[in-house]
């Protein structure tokens, strides 16, 4: 439980961090993918949360679609 709740802070800011990155240094969508992706590892790594490549992958895909709604 306590996870998920690494899980949902990290993800709140992840967000709201890429939403303001995309507005502010547009890039191309790879390198945000990318960059997301590193973060988001790094972040697993740390906190002993075990994710295969694919589901870091696949979250990353979720944070980039999310931060360009809110950009939109």
């Amino acid at each position: 439980m306590k996870t998920l709740g690494y899980i949902g802070a990290f993800l709140g800011g992840a967000i709201a961090g890429a939403a303001l990155g995309i507005l502010m240094a547009p890039e191309k969508g790879q390198d945000t993918r990318e960059k997301i992706t590193d973060a988001i590892d790094d972040f697993c790594k740390k906190h002993n949360i075990n994710l295969s490549k694919k589901e870091i992958g696949d979250l990353a895909d979720d944070i980039k679609e999310a931060a360009a709604d809110i950009a939109e």
